[in-house]
C-alpha cells in the first residue's frame, strides 16, 4: 500500500510549482482510487489526497457485519477484478483489502494525512488552487472531488436529546453487537443500515430491539432464485417511472410477505418514485424474518427525548438503554466548494461524473449519488468517462 512518506514533489514545498500540474483527486475511497487509476492508464498524472492515514477510510469504520448489496462482479473498479474467494457478496473487511491492493496494483500516487479545506480557481485562470493541511497550497490542471456520499454523520436535532440519560450514538459509531448484549436498544431509521444493525443486534444477544419508522420502506430480496436485485435495477433504471413502480409493486407482493400486522405496512408510493426522491429500497438480509418473529419490533418515529425516555410520533414512550441513530449522512461540501455555486439546495453537486459545472470547468465530482444500479458500478463507469475527457484535453 502507498506510504504517505513517499510524497510527490508537489507536496514537498508549501506551494506546488511543477511545470506539469497534475490532476488532484480529493479522497482515497473507491471513487477517488478508480478515477486515479483510469487517469493513470491514459497517461495522465493524478495525485490522490486522503485526509486519513489509509485508503478506504470510510470502509474501515463501517460495522463488521456489513457486506456489499451489489455483486462482486459489478462492484470491481477499473483494471482489477475482485478475487473470486471474496464470494458473491463482498464483506467490509475484504472491501478494505481490495482497496489497499487496488492502490498498490495501479501504483497510485496517494498522499495520506492531507486534508483539503478549500478549492478555488487558480490565479492564472487555467487550473485550480487547493488549500490543504499545514498551510499547503497546491495547484492542478483539474480537480476530482471524491470525498464520499456518506461523509459526515447526521443526528437530528431531536428536542431533549442532550439530556437523554441513556446512550445515544450514530450508526457510524456502531461496530458489532457485543457491547449491547442484554440491552434494550432502539434503532432510529429503517434504511439499509438501520435494518441491518437491528438484525445484527438481535443475533448478537440484545434483549429487546425496536426500530423507529417514519416512512415504511420498500423491501426487496437481495437475490431471487439466484438472480440479484442489482441486475433487475440495471435493466429497469431507464424505463418510465410508472412502469417500474407497477413492476416493483408486483414483485414485492410475490417475494416479500405483507408485514402490516407486525407494524410495517407496504409503502403507498411506488418503489422507483421513492428512488427518484433518494430513498433506496431496503435489501432483506434478515429483517423480514426478524419482524415476523417479533424479534425486531417496528415502532413510530422518534420525536423527542425526555430524561430516560424516548417520545415517539404516536405519543408512546420508550426507555431504551441505547438509541442508535441510523439517520444518514451529509456530504459536507459547503466549506470545500460551496462558494463556487456548484451545489444544489441539498448540498449535492449540480453535475457529477464526467461533466463539469459550466461555471467551474475542470472541476469534477464522483460518488455523490446512490443509484439502484449500484454505487460502485456507477463509480467505475464515471472514472473511465472522466479520465477519457481529461486525457482528450491534454
Amino acid at each position: 500500500m502507498p506510504d504517505s512518506s513517499a510524497a510527490p514533489a508537489a507536496l514537498s514545498d508549501s506551494t506546488d510549482r511543477t511545470d506539469h500540474r497534475p490532476v488532484y483527486v480529493v479522497g482515497g475511497g473507491p471513487g477517488g482510487l478508480a478515477t486515479a487509476a483510469a487517469l493513470r492508464e491514459r497517461g495522465v498524472r493524478a495525485v490522490v489526497l486522503e485526509k486519513a492515514g489509509d485508503v478506504g477510510a470510510s470502509w474501515r469504520r463501517h460495522y463488521e457485519r456489513l457486506h456489499l448489496h451489489t455483486t462482486r462482479r459489478w462492484s470491481s473498479l477499473p483494471g482489477l477484478a475482485m478475487p473470486r474467494r471474496f464470494g458473491r457478496w463482498v464483506s467490509r473487511a475484504d472491501m478494505v483489502r481490495y482497496l489497499e491492493k487496488y492502490a498498490e496494483h495501479h501504483d497510485l500516487e496517494v498522499v495520506t494525512g492531507v486534508e483539503v479545506s478549500r478549492i478555488d480557481r487558480a490565479a492564472d485562470g487555467t487550473g485550480w488552487r487547493l488549500s490543504a493541511t499545514g498551510g499547503r497550497v497546491l495547484t492542478g490542471r483539474a480537480v476530482v472531488v471524491a470525498t464520499g456520499f456518506n461523509h459526515t454523520p447526521l443526528v437530528p436535532e431531536w428536542p431533549g436529546r442532550q439530556g437523554f440519560t441513556g446512550t445515544l450514538l450514530h450508526a457510524a459509531d456502531y461496530r458489532e453487537p457485543g457491547p449491547y448484549a442484554g440491552q434494550d436498544v432502539l434503532v432510529a431509521g429503517i434504511g439499509n443500515t438501520g435494518a441491518e444493525i437491528a438484525v445484527d443486534l438481535v443475533e448478537g444477544g440484545a434483549a429487546r430491539v425496536r426500530i423507529a419508522v417514519r416512512t415504511p420502506p420498500h423491501i426487496v430480496r437481495r437475490s431471487t432464485a439466484g438472480w440479484p436485485a442489482q441486475a433487475t435495477a440495471v435493466l429497469v433504471r431507464r424505463l418510465p417511472v410508472p412502469l417500474v413502480d407497477a413492476a416493483g409493486r408486483l414483485m414485492c407482493r410475490i417475494s416479500v410477505p405483507d408485514l402490516s400486522a407486525h407494524g410495517l405496512p407496504r409503502p403507498r408510493k411506488g418503489l422507483y418514485s421513492r428512488v427518484r426522491q433518494g430513498a433506496i429500497p431496503v435489501q432483506d438480509v434478515g429483517l423480514v424474518a426478524a419482524v415476523k418473529s417479533g424479534r425486531v419490533v417496528p415502532v413510530a418515529a422518534v420525536e423527542s427525548f425526555d430524561g430516560d425516555a424516548v417520545v415517539l410520533a404516536d405519543g408512546t414512550r420508550a426507555t431504551p438503554d441505547t438509541v442508535i441513530a441510523a439517520t444518514g449522512y451529509t456530504r459536507s461540501l459547503e466549506g470545500l466548494v460551496g462558494h463556487l455555486g456548484v451545489l444544489d439546495d441539498r448540498g449535492r453537486p449540480v453535475v457529477r461524473g464526467a461533466r463539469s459545472p459550466k461555471q467551474a470547468p475542470g472541476l469534477y465530482f464522483t460518488g455523490f449519488t446512490n443509484p439502484i444500479s449500484g454505487m460502485l458500478r456507477e463509480i467505475a463507469r464515471d472514472a473511465r468517462r472522466t479520465a477519457a475527457k481529461l486525457a482528450a484535453k491534454g
